[in-house]
């Protein structure tokens, strides 16, 4: 009972601590005058995802056998896949709903007819053309890399470990790119909420700024540290085994601050940064624990990862051809959920 009361417990630590994390971010991008994207796909993202690398680093570079050292290979597998699927349709969800609220409230507010049929609200884009253009490019990036990622866990020759630095120079160019392409791109300025920590200030101090930063990644970190271990205890209690667990549930316990960021922008109505902050965590996932892996790893994969790497790829491809067309709605970005429950399913015959 108490892994369960736990579990709770670390759920809601790690929501109110991604709340006080993405207004202290926004205000760090303002500080640093990085675009309104690049607070979601570079500050945000780095935020999130640093935990989840730094357990690929203490996993491969600490582990005292090669089983030990492979759950850092699971992590750097499993975080593209739920970021691909679960993430993306949480916030597909949270945006059908959100529009279906809105569109019955705003009519009966108004003592009028919605303008929007009831049908049609479901199939109403994303953003415009130019946004969906600004999300398929993160997804050109990361496809090509994870590609290249999947694909050195199906071989062996003697310097594969070298090209791990190439994952990390393939992160720096993306960096850079979104650092100075960043102000190019961003569209009307949104009025920042008040610091947290100083509530009444209109212009909060630096150092409350980098303090509430820090802070709140800081409980993340430890929260969903203390949520993963739960689960690895719930696990078995209900029946699933020790592999089911790291590959099922594991994997979203490490991406829950990303998804909780999402969920928390699309309810503040900032929609596109929601999408950017898990393009960019994707980008970091697909990247530094990938280069960490391969230098400290043999980076050989079995039937599930290698499942995990392809289930990744036809959830982007998928993601990548609705942005293309520009018919990238709430609904269609929910369905990506629908690729992870695929994955669980065929772990089922991979691991009997």
């Amino acid at each position: 009972m108490i892994h369960f009361l736990l579990l709770i417990v670390c759920a809601v630590a790690i929501y109110l601590s991604c709340e006080w994390f993405v207004n202290a971010v926004e205000w760090l991008g303002e500080r640093l005058n990085v675009g309104k994207m690049a607070v979601g796909t570079i500050l945000a993202a780095f935020g999130t995802a640093l935990p989840e690398s730094v357990v690929t680093l203490v996993a491969v570079t600490t582990g005292g056998t090669e089983e030990a050292k492979n759950i850092g290979v699971g992590a750097a597998m499993g975080g593209p896949l739920a970021l691909a699927t679960v993430a993306y349709g949480v916030t597909g969800a949270m945006l059908l709903l959100k529009r279906r609220k809105e569109h019955v409230r705003v009519p009966a507010l108004a003592g009028m007819p919605s303008s929007v049929p009831d049908e049609d609200v479901d199939t109403l884009a994303l953003g415009s053309e130019k946004d969906m253009k600004r999300l398929a490019k993160d997804q050109k990036w990361f496809l090509p890399i994870f590609v290249v990622k999947v694909a050195l866990g199906l071989v062996a020759f003697a310097f594969k470990p070298v090209l791990g630095l190439l994952f990390f120079a393939a992160y720096a160019v993306y960096f850079w790119r979104e650092i100075r392409g960043g102000q190019d791109e961003d569209g009307e300025e949104v009025e920042l909420e008040p610091l947290k920590f100083q509530p009444k200030a209109a212009s909060p101090a630096t150092w409350a700024v980098i303090a509430q930063t820090l802070l709140t990644l800081v409980v993340i970190f430890f929260a969903s540290q203390l949520f993963v271990k739960q689960l690895d205890a719930i696990g078995p209690m209900i029946g699933l085994s020790a592999s089911v667990t790291a590959l099922l549930l594991s994997p979203i316990a490490t991406e829950l601050p990303e998804i909780m960021n999402a969920v928390i922008w699309v309810r503040q109505g900032k929609t596109q940064l929601a999408l950017a902050n898990i393009s960019g965590a994707m980008m970091i996932q697909a990247t530094v624990p990938s280069g960490l892996g391969l230098l400290f790893t043999k980076w050989h994969f079995d039937g599930a990862l290698l499942w995990s790497g392809l289930i990744t790829m036809a959830a982007i491809v998928y993601l990548l051809l609705t942005m293309r067309a520009h018919k990238l709605t709430p609904a269609r970005l929910a369905v990506a959920a629908g690729f992870y429950v695929l994955f669980a399913l065929g772990l089922i015959p991979i691991l009997s």
